[in-house]
């Protein structure tokens, strides 16, 4: 199930996590067991299978050799994976030590079907149709977490129309927002995340089949009869042509990782900063096991923020490693190809994380109203002084008024009085501004603006998985 380890548990029922020690914290269960050896050798075994029934089917290679290649290709686990990670480190590509163990298997049933195995097919067509499968099967996953999150925000920003909350910028108390603004707010950029990564899934999940040179010239006219066949086998799209050079599709489908990402890490800040002790209002859930401290038992630690934060910080730099690899040579590429496998297979999985994460956040959200409500009143008002101002700019212009609020705010503050009261006592004020008005200065409900419209348009924009 996706997003399912964010739960530790230490029973012995509990089987043992795919992913090595060392990427514990940058993946989830079920995008590490994808991204796993067997995984990765099964989604070649599976090219190589759907590619000789292709042919097959075009008269290329007999029916026969066809089915014995797909019943020895059926199984990943009946290969050598450490050697085959051997070989391909010496062969500069999995490839080719691939193609020479399915041989020898075809070999030990079916000799004469042994020479159709790899049919036509260059290295890459396997290596890059097989990451197009798997980037296939990790979509489900993210969507569904996806899907999951937009849900659960969309929930807490319907909830919390009306919970009033500080605004901050540059991290200090600004005028009051809605904390259902903010939550779909962060849903906004989420769906919008979404809508990019589908549109790049749709465009990333093709077949690569050219042969040598892009040409298919080794199966002479029936090439693209084999690769339209091999595409629908395999339940992939077929380009105009071959991309063994030109990486653009993969490259949108990481930057819309990336910036999906970004969004995520984006929403854990805020939630981590809501979450100290000082603010304390909001806190994502907690569990035994979840968000402690080795040395301090009194915490609860944003564990889920700090994931997503973390995969925040990495994605950038391999998008990055991603677009330098683009500039690729000719019909084949010398280190740039080589390069994408594990920068392409740390995205998905950082992604998957962050949205699984945040998934977490969202569906578990505690949120502290009375904590919000105080935190505004320990201002004394001083959150209103652009309200004050705008007032009394009207009689004195915007920098007398400007002038005469940054006075007032210096009183408040060093008096420990309320904003209201002490201009209460400035004759210029009392001049101007009724008493009326004064008294209604500091109520938050009156200075939302079109908060309740922004949050509605942002709501408006459901994504078609809600």
């Amino acid at each position: 199930m996706a997003g399912e380890r964010f739960v530790y548990d230490t029973s012995e029922e509990q089987p043992c996590m795919p992913a090595r020690l060392i990427e514990s914290l940058a993946t989830t269960d079920p995008l590490a067991d994808l991204f796993s050896d067997e995984s990765v050798l099964q989604a070649m075994l599976d090219f190589e299978a759907a590619l000789a029934r292709a042919e097959a089917l075009a008269g290329v290679i007999p029916q026969a050799a066809a089915e014995a290649i797909a019943a020895a290709a059926a199984k990943a686990g009946a290969f050598d994976v450490s050697a085959l990670a051997h070989d391909s480190m010496r062969a500069g590509t999995p490839g080719i030590p691939l193609a020479k163990a399915l041989t020898q298997r075809v070999r030990a049933s079916n000799p004469d079907a042994a020479r159709f195995v790899h049919w036509g097919a260059t290295s890459q067509d396997v290596a890059d149709t097989a990451l197009v499968l798997l980037l296939k099967r990790a979509r489900p996953l993210l969507e569904a977490d996806l899907t999951r999150l937009q849900q659960a925000l969309r929930h807490l920003a319907e909830q919390h129309g009306k919970t009033l909350m500080l605004g901050r910028t540059l991290l200090q108390a600004a005028p009051p927002v809605t904390f259902g603004l903010k939550a779909a707010g962060w849903r906004g950029a989420i769906v919008r995340g979404h809508a990019r990564l589908a549109a790049a899934f749709e465009e990333a999940l093709v077949v690569q089949f050219g042969g040598a040179s892009g040409t298919l010239a080794s199966l002479g006219e029936k090439g693209p009869a084999v690769g339209r066949a091999l595409a629908k086998e395999l339940g992939l799209g077929y380009p105009d042509a071959p991309w063994h050079t030109q990486r653009d599709r993969l490259a949108a489908l990481v930057c819309a990782c990336g910036i999906l990402t970004g969004s995520l890490g984006k929403m854990a800040r805020d939630v981590s900063l809501l979450m100290q002790g000082e603010v304390a209002e909001a806190a994502e859930p907690g569990e035994d096991g979840r968000g402690g401290s080795s040395t301090m038992p009194q915490k609860r630690n944003p564990i889920a923020c700090v994931l997503t934060l973390a995969a925040a910080t990495r994605v950038p730099g391999l998008v990055s490693g991603f677009l330098s690899s683009m500039v690729q040579e000719h019909e084949r590429g010398v280190g740039g190809w080589q390069a994408e496998w594990p920068t392409v297979a740390g995205v998905i999985q950082a992604t998957g994380l962050a949205v699984a994460s945040m998934a977490e956040v969202a569906g578990g959200l505690t949120v502290d109203e009375a904590r919000m409500r105080a935190n505004i009143q320990s201002t004394q008002g001083a959150i209103f002084a652009e309200k004050a101002m705008l007032l009394l700019g009207e009689h004195f212009g915007h920098d007398a008024a400007h002038q005469l609020l940054e006075k007032a705010t210096r009183n408040s503050r060093a008096q420990g009085r309320r904003l209201a009261e002490v201009l209460a006592e400035m004759p210029e004020v009392n001049n101007h501004i009724a008493p009326a008005a004064l008294q209604q200065l500091e109520a938050p409900e009156q200075y939302l603006g079109a908060a309740e419209e922004f949050r509605a348009g942002l709501l408006g924009k459901q994504n078609t998985s809600e």
